[in-house]
């Protein structure tokens, strides 16, 4: 499943609209839907406060697989 897959999944389950979203993001609803199409890609700061008010993490957002491994310093 594609990162912005998982965005419509997420606001569809959590019974939201695309202007919900683009208040809690400070954008327009058709910049959001723009996201959530895959035309424009969703920028950091926007993928933080989006796992911070769904309280999930980043590698759920962006469908990364569960267990990956992380490089040590």
């Amino acid at each position: 499943m594609q990162y912005y897959e998982k965005l419509k999944e997420l606001r569809e389950d959590h019974d939201l609209k695309q202007s919900d979203l683009a208040g809690i993001l400070k954008i327009s609803r058709q910049y959001y839907s723009s996201y959530e199409r895959g035309i424009n890609e969703i920028p950091m700061r926007h993928i933080i406060t989006l796992c911070k008010y769904y309280n999930v993490s980043a590698d759920y957002i962006l469908g990364l697989p569960k267990g990956l491994d992380y490089p040590e310093r």
